[in-house]
């Protein structure tokens, strides 16, 4: 069984429903004995980090997120969640994150030119970094769904993919079992559904 966390921190429907597509059983949760006796964990999230890291943490569920850290069980975050994964994000301030991966999440304004619109927002390729078992269905240079601000960084050890927007930017990240896509599997059609149906099968 899949548990994704519900903390408050967006529509999970679209999110299950792509899991389901997959052949998963899926369980949208709260419950931290839940996501305890689950086999893989989904961390979504959208909006401002600070709120979200707040919710989770209000919520009772960073313990048992960190625990499946810990016991080696599979965790993927996407989009806020993956950056919820680090150590700190610089977005409004500086928070603390998780610390599951080392890293920062820092905006893109000033880092990527002033040309590009902000935030990224749209379909772009995936540059993958060796053969990570989330990939194993979709090839070099497939297009996924991005919506971001931020992005993270001095995080290189552990990035599986990037995308290009003006610089590369960090795409996703693995360090053991915890798993982060930046982009939106459940938005990204064919291509995504293959990275949540090999995310199934960890």
């Amino acid at each position: 069984m899949i548990a994704v966390i519900d903390y408050g921190v967006g529509n999970l429907f679209s999110l299950c429903s792509s899991l389901s597509a997959v052949g998963a059983d899926v369980t949208v949760t709260g419950d931290p004995d839940v996501i305890r006796a689950a086999d893989r964990i989904v961390l979504p999230g959208v909006g401002a980090f600070e709120d979200a890291a707040r919710k989770l943490s209000a919520s009772g569920l960073e313990g048992p997120v960190r625990e499946a850290a810990e016991e080696g069980k599979p965790l993927l975050g996407i989009c806020l969640g993956m950056q919820l994964l680090f150590e700190r994000s610089l977005e409004y301030g500086e928070h603390k994150g998780l610390g599951l991966i080392p890293g920062t999440v820092a905006p893109l304004a000033g880092r990527i030119p002033d040309t590009l619109k902000i935030p990224h927002m749209g379909w772009n390729a995936l540059r993958l970094h060796g053969n990570s078992p989330i990939f194993k269905y979709i090839r070099d240079g497939e297009y996924v769904y991005f919506v971001h601000s931020y992005a993270a960084v001095d995080c290189g050890e552990y990035v599986i993919a990037d995308t290009e927007y003006g610089e590369y930017l960090t795409a996703a990240v693995r360090r053991g079992s915890v798993y982060g896509c930046q982009f939106h599997p459940e938005k990204s059609g064919a291509a995504g559904l293959s990275i949540l149906k090999a995310f199934t099968e960890l």
